[in-house]
């Protein structure tokens, strides 16, 4: 669909399978997702920080940018 969704969990693996099946009402009707980047922070509280700002960019250039420079770990 062209979307894309800025999200943070603890568990990868576990959240994607979440949206594939359907069981987030603002992601289930552009499944199946394709995970286009992952970043590594030291706290969860670190990451959803970042998601906000990701989200405030309203930019996935921006966000794919900053993602090639912080590489997940």
């Amino acid at each position: 669909s062209g979307r894309y969704y800025y999200g943070s969990t603890t568990n990868l693996a576990r959240r994607l399978e979440q949206h594939q099946r359907g069981h987030t009402a603002t992601t289930r009707r552009d499944a199946p997702w394709e995970l286009a980047g992952t970043a590594g922070f030291d706290t969860l509280a670190e990451a959803r920080a970042q998601e906000r700002q990701f989200k405030r960019w309203k930019n996935p250039a921006r966000v794919m940018a900053w993602l090639e420079r912080h590489p997940a770990w």
